[in-house]
């Protein structure tokens, strides 16, 4: 086990869904890809009428932020390098708001740092910034929300270990903070402290940071990486690095992709789910522990909604509502009241009501159409929200 999760968050990525793509197919997507859009925002960070108000959930590292529907924000885990945006350096076992604004739309997280989007297109940082990762022109922490600069057209934003990069509705791609592997996409290895345009294309849909590199998809329905490779987590065939966005194959049907540590999951238009890079715990899927490097099917299923990936396991939704895990089991962040790993898609518990699900370095988090919220896993650093720090291997309600 070399290398450990970036945040994902990715939840069934609510934050993944940039509002220009959602306001009006500016780019002219394919039918498929509009449809497959649709599918996603029905299952991510939609707000859900219920009593207990979570609409979603964003798990990283050691730490957990959350939604509400009313647009709060909340937070709790570790926190050494402020990451919680508490205004201290204090951990928290149970969710604590952040501020008292409102008007929260959706948040990544990275292994110290945080980034948050609101409605209103302004993007926000704080936590761990030796790297400039928080895009605030200097490398120093910040423990209460900062905002980005004074732009107010940010879209999307993906946080990966010590790098971010965001979408603006005009389909620009921007990118800052640590680039030892070339993963800002900018041809060199450069830190950046400020957001900075990576190329000029203007078609940039669905990001997703991993902990050093990056995979995207854009409006054509191609797939792009670039950033560390060691074990081919960018799905181009080798081990060999990149320091520029480069095309993973031919395909134009790509609707979604999910990095993690060292392996990456993506969904199609047509609903099939593949997988490529580390599998030493099964994370991929494919039923055995042997890497690969290109996408690759995972099973035969055509149903597969999103997907969130974390150090060593992988978690999924289907479009019926179903939770499915696979992976490194050792602290039972697979939910499935156990310990052992799995290297396919076993179904977590029976129930069909999940409506998203993200994955930290080894805990989980997923939200319930019901606007419940439940945490299983890791937790060491009281990450799960449950108010002690005793692992669950079953879904267990934050209260």
């Amino acid at each position: 086990m070399k290398r450990k999760i970036v945040c994902l968050v990715l939840l069934t990525a609510g934050l993944l869904i940039p509002a220009h793509i959602d306001a009006g197919i500016s780019f002219g997507l394919p039918a498929a890809v509009k449809s497959t859009v649709k599918k996603l925002k029905s299952k991510t960070a939609t707000v859900i009428p219920s009593a207990t108000g979570w609409s979603s959930s964003y798990c990283t590292g050691f730490y957990t932020l959350a939604v509400k529907t009313g647009g709060t924000l909340w937070a709790w885990g570790n926190n050494y390098t402020g990451q919680l945006g508490l205004g201290d350096t204090t951990s928290r076992n149970t969710p604590t708001q952040v501020g008292t604004a409102t008007n929260w739309f959706s948040v990544s997280a990275g292994t110290s740092h945080t980034l948050a989007t609101k409605p209103d297109g302004t993007l926000w940082a704080w936590g761990g910034n030796g790297f400039g990762q928080l895009g605030l022109g200097d490398t120093i922490i910040r423990n209460t929300p900062t905002q980005v600069g004074a732009a107010t057209n940010w879209v999307s934003v993906s946080a990966g270990a010590f790098h971010t990069l965001a979408v603006k509705p005009d389909g620009t791609l921007w990118a800052w903070g640590r680039n030892n592997y070339g993963q800002l996409g900018f041809g060199d290895t450069t830190d950046r402290n400020t957001p900075t345009q990576v190329g000029t294309a203007t078609d940039w849909f669905f990001i997703s940071a991993g902990m050093d590199y990056m995979m995207a998809v854009k409006t054509d329905g191609t797939l792009w990486a670039w950033g560390y490779n060691s074990q081919s987590e960018l799905g181009l065939g080798d081990t060999t690095g990149r320091n520029t966005p480069t095309q993973v194959g031919t395909a134009t049907n790509w609707s979604s992709v999910f990095a993690g540590a060292s392996h990456t999951l993506a969904v199609k238009t047509d609903g099939t789910l593949w997988a490529w890079g580390f599998n030493s715990q099964g994370q991929l899927g494919l039923s055995d522990t042997t890497d690969r490097n290109t996408p690759t099917q995972v099973g035969t299923a055509s149903n597969w909604s999103s997907v969130s990936v974390g150090s060593f396991h992988t978690l999924a939704i289907k479009t019926n509502g179903t939770l499915w895990a696979w992976g490194y089991n050792y602290h039972g962040e697979l939910g499935l009241s156990d310990t052992t790993a799995r290297n396919t898609p076993t179904q977590v518990g029976t129930t069909a009501n999940w409506s998203s699900v993200s994955v930290g370095y080894y805990h989980t988090l997923s939200v319930k159409t019901d606007g419940t919220l439940w945490a299983w896993g890791l937790n060491d650093n009281g990450q799960l929200g449950l108010g002690d720090t005793t692992n669950r291997s079953i879904p267990t309600l934050v209260r």
